[in-house]
């Protein structure tokens, strides 16, 4: 049976398990938790539902404000059926929680099935404000050896948590050969949050992995957000070319690709069709 929630609804799933490693009594932890409050203004929780029944809950963050409007970034699991992950709830209702606790209604405005990601649009509060998405970082050595820290917001409680780790350099075992690995534990309430570096800069976004945690790095975030303003929906040219990173393949896939090209590394093309178009 369902859990049952206020007003008479229902929930299916309730992703509400909290997480949180920082103990409080360490001093990086308690620097974490300052980094994760500075920007706790622009991070929200979401829920869909479908008549009566709650279907998904998530996090999101503000990244755009106007003086009528708020622009939320978040996961398209908020919106897809749970039987064919393909396809997209129609005529779903959506509630933000605001991080005052207030609860506002959310309108779904686009949505990419491959990167798994959609924008909400609600209602601007003067208190609250974007948080700042650019394409400054660098995916770079430095990095991957730098303190980022996880971010989500529970739906029920509205309750704030944040996570910290780091960078790995390790493919993720989803379907979507641009999502990279960070080692911050999450629950499910933590998809569509922000991942940040300990200067608050924003490195992706979170989604959810048994014993990992992947995220969409900002570029393509940026890119995906882009197409949606010119294009209406994210343009996925195809030029038949599948591709590879040799630093996650095989040892004997590296050693004979190295037979050839000893001074090989990044990517490599593992298939071209000849079937192509942009």
């Amino acid at each position: 049976m369902p859990s049952e929630l206020s007003e008479g609804m229902h929930l299916v799933n309730t992703f509400e398990e909290h997480f949180d490693d920082l103990d409080g009594y360490n001093e990086e932890h308690a620097g974490i938790k300052l980094l994760a409050s500075s920007i706790s203004n622009s991070v929200v929780s979401l829920a869909s539902f479908k008549g009566s029944v709650r279907l998904f809950t998530c996090t999101g963050i503000i990244f755009g404000y106007m003086p009528s409007e708020m622009n939320i970034l978040t996961s398209a699991s908020l919106v897809r059926c749970l039987g064919d992950e393909a396809k997209f709830v129609d005529k779903l209702k959506i509630k933000v929680r605001l991080p005052n606790d207030k609860l506002v209604v959310g309108k779904l405005w686009k949505y990419d099935y491959k990167y798994n990601i959609a924008v909400v649009k609600t209602k601007s509060f003067p208190e609250f404000h974007a948080a700042h998405v650019h394409n400054g970082v660098k995916f770079n050595s430095e990095l991957f050896q730098a303190n980022l820290v996880a971010i989500g917001r529970c739906y029920e409680s509205g309750e704030l948590m944040a996570s910290s780790g780091r960078v790995l350099y390790k493919t993720s075992r989803l379907d979507c050969q641009e999502l990279m690995i960070s080692t911050c534990k999450i629950t499910k309430a933590g998809i569509g949050g922000p991942l940040i570096d300990s200067s608050g800069n924003f490195i992706g976004m979170n989604f959810y992995a048994k014993d990992e945690t992947p995220f969409l790095p900002v570029s393509i975030l940026l890119k995906c957000l882009k197409h949606f303003e010119i294009f209406g929906r994210v343009v996925q040219p195809w030029l038949g070319l599948r591709v590879g990173s040799l630093r996650a393949e095989k040892l004997s896939i590296c050693e004979e690709i190295r037979k050839s090209f000893p001074q090989a590394h990044g990517i490599y093309v593992e298939m071209v069709n000849i079937f192509t178009y942009i």
